[in-house]
């Protein structure tokens, strides 16, 4: 199996998307299948450090994007849209993989199953 790119487009805050995307991303690995997270637009926010989730209700995206790093998982970040989202590279939870749109084209098209949260 050629592995699952998982593509992340929403804020990780205010729907349930960036939770799931992290959770089948984590699933993925505990079944050893190879998975790619690529975070675009928006979901770029979900690997920024240091995270406020106090007042959310929600669990820390910055969390499970380092626990996704830790089993494994590669962790994609879409230069442009850190721009758009004026986000650094010092910004950002330490092992993302910073990417343009060939290279994410490139990871996406090397996986068999291709999920969009």
């Amino acid at each position: 199996m050629k592995g699952i790119c998982i593509i992340l487009r929403r804020a990780p805050y205010g729907s349930v998307e960036a939770a799931e995307a992290i959770r089948h991303a984590l699933g993925g690995k505990t079944e050893d299948i190879d998975v790619k997270l690529i975070l675009l637009d928006n979901g770029v926010h979900a690997a920024r450090k240091g995270q406020d989730i106090s007042d959310t209700g929600f669990l820390s995206a910055e969390e499970g994007i380092t626990d996704c790093i830790d089993m494994g998982v590669f962790v994609y970040a879409d230069t442009l849209s850190m721009i758009n989202a004026h986000l650094r590279t010092d910004d950002m939870v330490e092992g993302i993989i910073f990417s343009d749109g060939p290279r994410i084209a490139d990871a996406i098209s090397d996986s068999e199953i291709t999920m969009i949260f």
